[in-house]
């Protein structure tokens, strides 16, 4: 009986075990590279998963780079060791960016030891790896490789977990004294001149009140055991939250248009499906959710162009430049992550 293709190691990889004396995928020496952020962020857990990497693979051979560029490069110069990533999720995105760029991604059966803090090793926990140095370290040596979808765009980019748009900004609804009133001439600008006799008014009364103060020895002293009451909160509207026109369409059928304002719209790979989940939250109504090869997000013409997050967690969290549109495409089962068997 063959083993399930969710098992096998990529060809690249297979081929490259098979010609080293003829050992097994396990018995593949390693290429353990860590990313000199995560030897900062947290050098226990580091030691520990080179230890235990070491002690069952003699051959180890360590990489530290001192720039977190150098990771993925050291990465895609393997030979015909199995690459081992130790770093966060900003480092794991950088070497699946590379090793797409580079066009080695296919043929590579990437092991990931997931080394930060909460945030900064989300995109490692959604997609099945362990976070302690331990079960990751043992998941090296005892997984195997598991077909992934990736989500690429019309520029190449690449995206592991997800893409969000970003909501347009929050609208607070004008003061009543920012608001305009017409001056005596029926103009239609701010009243001015009401507002400079406003702030003259309260300034008088405000000096006036301080005086009687003065005056009668100030305000009576607090009982005792009781707190002084303190003055009301001021009172703030809450932001309205603000809609896009964006037209959202999933392998060519239209799911969304200008004509109703969206909020929230989510693109994401399901895993080995090859299929992208889309969630489309209008402005008012329930969420649109539906499965597609192809999505395509656009601003209509006239209007400016959206931002969106590409694995926010993982990266710098700033949103990209303003796009007119972007199209994302899942190329199925383009990459192999190492994983814990079961």
């Amino acid at each position: 009986m063959s083993a399930p293709d969710s098992a096998r190691p990529p060809a690249g990889v297979a081929r490259a075990a098979a010609g080293t004396c003829s050992r097994s995928w396990e018995e593949v020496p390693l290429l353990l590279v860590v990313d000199p952020v995560a030897r900062l962020t947290d050098a226990e857990s580091v030691r520990i998963a080179r230890d235990v990497l070491r002690a069952a693979t003699p051959g180890l051979k360590l990489c530290l780079p001192d720039d977190p560029a150098q990771t993925p490069r050291l990465l895609a110069r393997r030979g015909s060791r199995r690459p081992v990533l130790v770093g966060d999720d900003r480092a794991l995105l950088h070497a699946v960016r590379y090793l797409h760029g580079e066009r080695a991604l296919g043929a590579t059966a990437l092991s990931v030891v997931p080394v930060g803090d909460g945030p900064s090793v989300a995109l490692a926990r959604s997609l099945g790896l362990p976070l302690d140095a331990v079960s990751a370290a043992r998941a090296v040596l005892r997984g195997n490789p598991h077909p992934m979808d990736l989500l690429v765009d019309d520029e190449d980019g690449v995206v592991l977990g997800g893409v969000r748009t970003e909501a347009s900004p929050a609208v607070r609804p004008p003061r009543r004294e920012e608001r305009a009133e017409p001056d005596a001439d029926g103009a239609g600008q701010p009243g001015q001149w009401r507002r400079m006799y406003q702030a003259l008014a309260r300034t008088m009364l405000a000096h006036g009140r301080g005086r009687a103060s003065g005056e009668h020895g100030g305000p009576p002293p607090a009982a005792p055991g009781r707190p002084v009451p303190s003055s009301p909160p001021a009172f703030r509207r809450p932001p309205v939250r603000g809609g896009q026109r964006l037209r959202v369409e999933a392998d060519g059928a239209v799911v969304a248009g200008p004509d109703r304002p969206v909020t929230d719209v989510t693109v994401r790979t399901t895993g080995t499906g090859g299929l992208a989940e889309v969630s489309v939250q209008p402005l008012a109504g329930t969420p649109l959710r539906v499965r597609a090869h192809t999505v395509t997000v656009s601003a209509p013409e006239g209007f400016p162009g959206f931002r969106y997050r590409a694995d926010a967690d993982a990266d710098s969290g700033a949103p990209a430049a303003p796009a007119a549109s972007r199209t994302w495409t899942v190329l199925p089962r383009a990459w192999h992550l190492v994983l814990p068997e079961g």
